[in-house]
């Protein structure tokens, strides 16, 4: 592999979304991730619907670069592997819940002690500490603690909505790469050493939303009002043959609207003449704006719009998002060929590095593929490994298959 990460060894225990993507984003940037999952049954991703020749389409996509390692954690034999493996490793990352690692003996105080430069990430649903910390976490128990779904629902007087997709499972994925990139940073810059990181979903979340969503908890000392919609029509606008959005945030965009769409009179309304005016009378301007749009088309409303410099764009469907003439000038989405789930349809690496440029990304590995190969790479010579083997400390998925062909 090549890339920015390239030279860089990751052990990923993780399993369903946030850790493998963590993993998967560095792996696609070359670093050397293996994936370590339990024999015979891997992670439970690999057993979604929305199949391919035996490979879920979760598993793909967000378990490609990396090889994998079938290896039974609960044998004491197992735990010594790991330990071997560790102590040559950069990373670790493991997303058990809170008390599991300290049981099975691969702490990052069981495994410091064997490698003075390890970067240990912890990632956990709700943290380590806390009524909850114990609990099993899924994405919409995020959404709900950190009133992501309030702030879906526009106001807390409406009924709470989820955001229909894994958003603090995958924003906790990227948080944790760049958390993971940083140590590596500091380790290589100043000789910082290894060092332990502890990241749960709960915290990347909050984080996220303070960013913008949590304004009126930032001065502490003046009161909290109810937060209130901005508005019951949202930006999204129905033309005669379908959907498009708009944004105006300057008295220049507003105006420069107004005469694109041909009433140039609401320049000089009173209510709209301001940024706090045209806020405190939200429905009545969106109102106004969607009488006019079902007069043209989608396509018509776009030409004018952005011959008036007003920023806009088409509401796509996901099957329309991959044929957009903008997003296939950006390369962004690419085909492959996986030797299992055949022809694939992937988003490549988001950030295109002109000096470490990485390869196309490997396919997702099939269970225990890399078995031999990776113990191989570690020093376990060929006794060794057809000894694990055979003791079921390491799985015997890749060596059934390969005897079978």
């Amino acid at each position: 592999m090549s890339g920015p990460m390239t030279g860089i060894k990751i052990l990923d225990l993780c399993s369903m979304m946030s850790g493998p993507w963590a993993t998967d984003i560095l792996g696609d940037q070359g670093a050397d991730v293996i994936k370590i999952e339990v024999p015979g049954k891997g992670d439970h991703v690999r057993s979604l619907p929305n199949r391919s020749g035996d490979m879920s389409a979760m598993f793909v996509n967000v378990n490609r670069s990396k090889r994998s390692l079938t290896l039974d954690l609960k044998k004491p034999e197992g735990v010594q592997v790991f330990k071997q493996l560790a102590a040559s490793a950069d990373v670790i990352v493991q997303n058990f819940r809170p008390g599991v690692v300290e049981r099975l003996g691969i702490s990052y105080d069981d495994i410091a002690p064997l490698n003075d430069k390890l970067i240990y990430l912890s990632l956990s649903g709700f943290g380590e500490n806390g009524p909850l910390s114990g609990q099993r976490v899924y994405d919409s128990l995020i959404q709900g603690l950190t009133g992501l779904t309030t702030v879906q629902a526009g106001s807390d007087n409406e009924r709470p909505r989820l955001i229909r997709t894994i958003l603090p499972d995958k924003l906790t994925a990227v948080v944790a790469a760049q958390a993971l990139s940083a140590a590596l940073f500091a380790r290589e810059r100043s000789g910082a050493g290894g060092q332990h990181i502890r990241l749960s979903m709960l915290e990347a979340v909050l984080s996220f939303l303070w960013a913008s969503d949590m304004g009126a908890y930032t001065f502490a000392d003046k009161p909290v009002p109810i937060e209130k919609g901005g508005s019951f029509i949202d930006l999204i606008y129905q033309t005669s043959d379908g959907f498009i959005t708009i944004a105006t945030n300057s008295n220049v965009e507003w105006q420069n609207m107004c005469r694109a769409l041909g009433h140039p009179e609401w320049i000089d309304d009173e209510r709209f003449t301001t940024p706090t005016g045209r806020l405190e009378n939200i429905n009545e301007r969106l109102a106004l704006i969607q009488s006019v749009l079902p007069e043209k088309s989608s396509q018509e409303w776009l030409a004018v719009l952005d011959q008036n410099d007003v920023p806009a764009a088409p509401i796509l469907k996901r099957s329309e998002v991959i044929e957009h003439p903008q997003v296939l000038s950006t390369g962004i989405v690419v085909e492959s060929e996986h030797p299992v789930a055949g022809r694939l349809r992937q988003a490549r690496v988001a950030a295109r590095f002109l000096g470490t440029v990485p390869e196309p990304p490997r396919g997702a590995p099939k269970l225990g593929e890399h078995n031999q190969e990776v113990l191989s790479d570690f020093g376990f010579d060929a006794t060794e490994i057809a000894g694990l083997i055979d003791s079921g400390v390491v799985g015997s998925e890749h060596v059934a298959a390969t005897a079978q062909a």
